[in-house]
């Protein structure tokens, strides 16, 4: 098989190797969040940051923080007035605390802990891609088992959840569209061309929403992937070509995100994504990443509380204009309603020091914010995969994400999650970032089925028609070394590992 490589691990993908609490502000229930000032050129001075700053949302308390922020040495990049968030520039050492004795400031703080100039990669894996040999026997297996699409027959995830079954009767609406929040999405695939919603597309990066054509396709193709296979995991066409999607029939935009010079998803660009699918009309959002760069951002720091604030504001907006977002519940093998959790990557743009957290207290976002869907990932034997975080109360569904070491009886013998990768391939991938696609898919099914239910209706709709999973009887060993990985606390109906179940496409369309 050939290989792609990684420019990081991106987010909650774990790469083959061949890949809160209550709201923190006041939104708005109708109108525009679009920023109302113009991006400005991102500079040169290797000592300026980037800021959020989250104000009262009235026009005059941000006006007059606006002339604060230009007296304190920053310069507004964005203002999303809606819901009370700038986004500034400054090379001022001080701003953060300047800005912060501001009246009508409620939170304030850097948004990295490297100048913007700061670029850096590191190659932690990579995508499995399908070579012709192998695309040859896939083909092959779907030939003699009459599925549609020549690489179906390894598409074990989609029998696990019904979707197979679930495309015969209802394949999705095109009505309703669901938002890649990811990398970028290659539209020219002729997997994903079909049912590809530029309108709705957009480049994030900066805090601004370009809506250039094609603006939202990867920087690098070769490595940027990311975007790309989480598209087709969603609403790849059942068109005879490659794969199918979850839900073959629904409309998908790509919202890129990763920043250009370290691929890293910081936090001014998913305030914009998540206002941006708002103000565009956009039914659901998948979230396949942490908001960088802390994997979990604690109340109790200035600059990570402000984090925590600016992103929850632009998500619950989107939820009010009728968004669903659905995360996934990240790749550390965590227990997220535990009462510490050592982190040892952040901050992941400069230099990680190693720190206990407490996760009812430091958040990872955007999974563990309130009303987004947590998701955890299984793998082809329906167990929780090795590399799955966890938590009873925290995680709401599971879905498949992959698992080398649960091996599915399909050509490839392969417990990866395969879909669209750029420049019209296919490859493998497992992570809760395979997860979260299924389940945004099985949302697109249940809002085509059910076109006015809201956010929280929808929510419900995916606990209900879940198959209940129960905690495993014996000690969970994930990847089978004889030590214990993880334990699961709940019942069937409810546990850490699974919350409500895992997903069921064919339900969703009954």
């Amino acid at each position: 098989m050939a290989h792609l490589p990684s420019r990081r691990r991106l987010a909650l993908a774990v790469p083959v190797v061949l890949s809160l609490t209550a709201s923190l502000g006041f939104l708005p229930t109708a109108a525009s969040a679009a920023p109302v000032t113009a991006p400005v050129t991102q500079a040169d001075d290797a000592a300026t940051l980037a800021y959020v700053v989250n104000t009262k949302a009235d026009h005059g308390t941000i006006r007059k923080v606006k002339k604060a922020v230009a007296q304190a040495g920053g310069t507004v990049v964005a203002a999303y007035d809606r819901i009370g968030v700038l986004v500034v520039h400054s090379a001022n050492p001080d701003f953060g605390a300047t800005i912060r004795a501001v009246r009508g400031v409620q939170s304030a703080g850097a948004t990295r802990t490297a100048p913007l100039s700061a670029a850096g990669t590191t190659d932690e894996g990579a995508a499995q891609v399908l070579s012709k040999a192998e695309a040859a026997k896939i083909e092959k297996a779907s030939d003699a088992a009459g599925q549609s699409e020549p690489l179906e027959a390894d598409q074990w995830d989609l029998r696990a959840i019904g979707a197979d079954k679930a495309a015969t009767i209802n394949p999705g609406s095109k009505k309703v569209t669901v938002a890649v929040i990811d990398t970028g999405v290659d539209d020219t695939h002729p997997d994903l061309a079909p049912n590809f919603s530029a309108s709705q597309s957009a480049n994030c990066v900066g805090g601004v929403a370009d809506t250039t054509p094609g603006a939202w396709r990867p920087y690098n193709p070769t490595e940027d992937y990311h975007g790309t296979h989480v598209a087709g995991e969603i609403a790849a066409a059942r068109n005879g070509i490659g794969v199918s999607g979850v839900a073959p029939g629904v409309k998908v935009a790509g919202i890129k995100v990763s920043d250009p010079k370290d691929g890293l998803f910081y936090p001014e660009n998913v305030v914009c994504a998540f206002v941006f699918a708002a103000d565009h009309g956009v039914e659901i959002t998948n979230n396949s990443y942490y908001v960088d760069p802390w994997l979990y951002n604690c109340m109790d720091d200035p600059d990570q509380r402000a984090i925590v604030d600016a992103v929850n504001r632009a998500q619950l907006y989107a939820q009010r204009k009728g968004t669903l977002n659905v995360a996934s519940a990240g790749n550390s093998n965590h227990d997220l309603d535990s009462d510490a959790l050592e982190d040892a990557s952040s901050p992941d743009d400069s230099t990680p020091v190693t720190r206990t957290v407490d996760p009812h207290e430091c958040f990872d976002v955007p999974t563990q914010l309130p009303g987004v869907v947590t998701v955890s990932a299984t793998g082809v034997k329906g167990a929780k995969s090795y590399y799955s975080s966890y938590g009873l109360g925290v995680v709401d569904v599971a879905a498949p994400g992959g698992d080398k070491y649960q091996i599915p009886d399909t050509p490839s013998a392969n417990g990866r999650i395969l879909s669209t990768l750029p420049n019209n391939a296919y490859g493998f991938l497992q992570g809760t970032s395979m997860a979260s696609p299924h389940v945004a898919g099985v949302a697109a099914l249940l809002k085509s089925t059910h076109p006015h239910a809201s956010p929280a209706q929808l929510q419900a709709l995916l606990k209900l028609q879940a198959d209940a999973t129960s905690c495993p009887t014996e000690p969970y060993d994930g990847d089978g070394n004889g030590v214990v990985d993880a334990t699961c606390v709940g019942g069937k109906r409810l546990n850490g590992f699974y919350g409500f179940g895992v997903v069921n496409a064919l339900r969703a369309v009954k």
